[in-house]
């Protein structure tokens, strides 16, 4: 499909998206494409209406394009919670809303702080939505650097067939955290929450890109415009 159009969509939800941002609120800010249409979009409205915010990030890369556009970022340390965050996803089941998250680097953060929100929004191109996770892409892993080769292992002997995420430069793939990505290639996965608790007791593990319950809503842009998805709406 043609990418500019792709970019559209993702600019249409986002865009929407930052519409639910309050004055005052603190806004967990998630990493990716679409999500960095969202803090764009959060950027004009601080420049343009005076919208006063504070920023969780959940990666370098979303921080420090906060900063370039003068959004004032704080942390756990000074809020007990997020009221609002606004992440893209790699894949999204209708009906559950399920997700897929993580391909670009940043599930452990997202997932911290998806978990500590009062609200989580997802935000999403058409493309992303599938019937059943795991029809597109893989569940990326993230696992400690020491012996990740038994944790590879281990992985293997519950179906998930890992693979150790590679960087640009040929080398293992570094997360903010310090951590491996093992990305498992599980197929198309019937029972989203038996996977998830196998992944939960893996050791070596520490943290996975199922995210089971997370989502209040999608925001979905296409070709037909931007539609809401709500939790067992097909």
């Amino acid at each position: 499909m043609d990418p500019s159009e792709q970019n559209q969509w993702k600019r249409a939800a986002a865009e929407a998206a930052a519409k639910l941002v309050e004055d005052g609120m603190v806004i967990g800010l998630g990493t990716g494409s679409t999500a960095s249409y969202f803090v764009a979009a959060l950027g004009k409205r601080i420049a343009e209406d005076g919208l006063r915010i504070a920023g969780i990030s959940t990666s370098e890369q979303t921080a420090t394009h906060a900063r370039s556009l003068k959004l004032p970022l704080t942390s756990f340390a000074e809020h007990a919670q997020a009221d609002l965050t606004v992440d893209g996803t790699d894949e999204v089941e209708l009906g559950t809303l399920y997700l897929i998250k993580g391909h670009g680097g940043a599930l452990l953060r997202e997932k911290i702080v998806a978990a500590a929100s009062k609200r989580m929004v997802v935000v999403a191109d058409e493309t992303k939505v599938v019937e059943q996770l795991g029809s597109l892409v893989s569940v990326p892993v993230e696992v400690v650097r020491f012996g990740w080769q038994a944790t590879g292992r281990r992985l293997t002997e519950i179906g998930a067939n890992p693979s150790l995420r590679l960087g640009p430069d040929k080398k293992p793939y570094v997360t903010d955290g310090g951590n491996y990505i093992m990305d498992c290639a599980f197929g198309p996965i019937a029972n989203p929450k038996e996977v998830a608790h196998h992944l939960d007791h893996v050791v070596g593990a520490v943290e996975h890109g199922l995210f089971l319950g997370f989502a209040q809503e999608v925001i979905v842009g296409g070709r037909d415009g931007v539609k809401i998805l709500k939790k067992n709406e097909k």
